[in-house]
């Protein structure tokens, strides 16, 4: 049976870390931005407005435009429609862990399917970023996260329409400054080997 992970996760509470290390223990492949860049390169975009885009909401939505018709949308709607394909072709194949992109409720009716929310306090997501980002002062951090993790709320509500902190949205919900890393990893990979 092919199973699927879906990771969403607050700015610096180590979601990639957490889904490679799951993905490598469970001999599952593993996606993360790959999936927009994959994306970009089916609609013929170019890569770097692409990751101007990633997990944003468009800036150029115009409300009189049809939500029906593609052609006419903003690019970073076609590129959501496209990569939903792609988080959805992914879904078929199984045995992979999706980090962001909303791939929980792309794939909320895919069975076999385990969706996973990770936070942390601000104060172990701060030092979680200062030692990968040792050049960036304290206070550049914190607004850092605080954007990306603006950026991301927005992202999922006008795309999903759901909230992204909503433990509904999710079949397990992690705080990894309480939890560590390594326990966080054990337990995805313990719960996803007793699926059935």
């Amino acid at each position: 049976m092919r199973k699927i992970i879906t990771i969403a996760r607050e700015c610096g509470a180590a979601g990639s870390t957490i889904g490679r290390a799951v993905a490598q223990k469970l001999g599952f492949d593993y996606y993360d931005n790959a999936l927009i860049l994959k994306a970009a390169r089916e609609a013929g975009t170019d890569v770097n407005e692409v990751l101007d885009w990633d997990e944003k909401v468009p800036v150029d939505f115009g409300f009189a435009q049809s939500l029906f018709n593609l052609k006419s949308r903003p690019q970073s709607e076609k590129l959501y429609e496209i990569q939903k394909d792609v988080i959805r072709s992914m879904g078929d194949r199984g045995d992979c862990v999706i980090v962001g992109r909303n791939a929980n409720v792309v794939l909320k009716e895919y069975e076999h399917c385990l969706r996973i929310f990770l936070y942390a306090d601000e104060s172990w997501r701060v030092e979680w970023m200062e030692q990968r980002h040792p050049e960036m002062t304290e206070e550049a951090v914190k607004a850092e996260i605080r954007s990306i993790d603006r950026n991301r709320k927005k992202y999922c509500s006008y795309f999903t329409e759901t909230q992204m902190q909503e433990a509904v949205n999710y079949d397990l919900c992690l705080k990894v400054s309480a939890i560590g890393i390594e326990q966080c990893v054990d337990t995805i990979c313990g719960i996803i080997e007793k699926m059935s």
